[in-house]
């Protein structure tokens, strides 16, 4: 079973992010795109009950059909800090990938991998903890800029640190719907992150992954007793 530290305070979490952000592979083209078993990752929180449930959905990604899905459901073991929010999530994200049945060539998070404020969002977390492939798709481009992309799905623009470093692309993966932004994670480029973004969205804004995990993991919250 796939594990992390849980840090004691915010300084120690920055510096475990420091010390994996060297781990971080960035020059493997990853699986192609069309091709393998792609699972999906997204939580919900009950702030109320101090839960969060996260789930894992695996498509095939020829016929982008379900082979397996997998919830998990724990405490919140760190609290809400910006930049630091894999602490909250990886813990049950990892025990929903754990529990699958079948093991994901690629891992597409809700979220953010090289696009985030310390270069180091859930996306490449994940990926250098459990050595698989992974992306982030997200649904705003939180601190970055970009010039917006043409009209046309496929469409896509740099998306731009403060500094001006290329760190994803805003991505149309609808005719005229707004982008979504992805980014690398981990063991995979950029050119097939986006590629495989669009595969994953044949009929709306967000990949079928997340979708899919969107909707197991809120079912998994209302479930839990």
């Amino acid at each position: 079973m796939t594990t992390v530290k849980t840090p004691a305070d915010e300084a120690e979490a920055r510096a475990i992010q420091d010390e994996l952000r060297d781990r971080v592979v960035l020059d493997e083209p990853g699986p192609l795109p069309g091709r393998g078993l792609i699972a999906g990752v997204d939580v919900a929180y009950d702030d109320e009950r101090d839960l969060v449930a996260a789930a894992a959905v695996v498509l095939d990604a020829a016929t982008l059909e379900p082979v397996g899905e997998a919830t998990a459901v724990g405490h919140v073991s760190f609290p809400y800090v910006p930049g630091l929010l894999a602490f909250r999530e990886l813990p049950t994200v990892l025990a929903a990938l754990d529990a699958l049945a079948v093991a994901p060539d690629l891992v597409v998070c809700d979220g953010y991998g090289l696009a985030h404020p310390r270069g180091f969002g859930l996306a490449c977390h994940l990926g250098v903890v459990t050595g698989l492939p992974s992306m982030g798709v997200a649904k705003n481009p939180f601190t970055f800029s970009y010039e917006e992309p043409g009209a046309r799905r496929g469409d896509s623009s740099a998306l731009l640190a403060p500094d001006g470093a290329v760190v994803g692309r805003a991505l149309r993966t609808r005719d005229g719907v707004k982008p979504v932004y992805v980014s690398v994670g981990h063991r995979v480029s950029l050119d097939n992150a986006c590629a495989h973004a669009l595969a994953l969205s044949p009929a709306y804004r967000i990949p079928e992954t997340t979708r899919r995990a969107d909707s197991l993991c809120r079912r998994a919250l209302r479930e839990a007793s």
